[in-house]
């Protein structure tokens, strides 16, 4: 069975949200040994505690919470694609550009978290979501 070419952004993306996973236990955890943070204290995200840490190691987890929000509509299109055999090559550019632009966001929010960076990316990214879902809904009306 040769796979759907859409399943590619699709693996891609969910890769970049576990690599923000894994970055976010790698920062976090040493991080609370080192402020001798109480763990039992974060589940109802107890400021003072929170603001023992550097700001940074807070940046991957906002990023994590970042990838299930907006993400989660681009599988949903890269499903219907993959499950009705939509074949359109700039379905399929778009989903890739969509990824390429996620990862970036995710590179500048896990780092230097500047918002006037990310921003621009992010709202593109919204931007070509919304020309994919265009894109789908136009050819099934058709």
């Amino acid at each position: 069975m040769i796979p759907s070419p859409i399943l590619g952004p699709v693996l891609a993306q969910v890769g970049l949200t576990l690599v923000v996973f894994l970055w976010l236990f790698a920062r976090r955890m040493p991080a609370m040994s080192a402020a001798k943070v109480n763990p039992e204290k974060l589940q109802r995200k107890d400021i003072e505690q929170m603001n023992r840490m550097p700001m940074s190691t807070h940046f991957p987890a906002d990023n994590f919470v970042n990838l299930f929000e907006a993400p989660v509509l681009f599988f949903v299109l890269c499903f219907v694609v993959h499950l009705t055999a939509y074949n359109d090559l700039i379905i399929f550019n778009m989903a890739w550009a969509y990824v390429f632009l996620r990862s970036l966001h995710s590179i500048i929010q896990c780092t230097y978290n500047k918002v006037m960076h990310r921003f621009p990316i992010y709202m593109l990214s919204s931007l070509v979501l919304i020309a994919m879902y265009a894109r789908i809904s136009l050819a099934y009306m058709a």
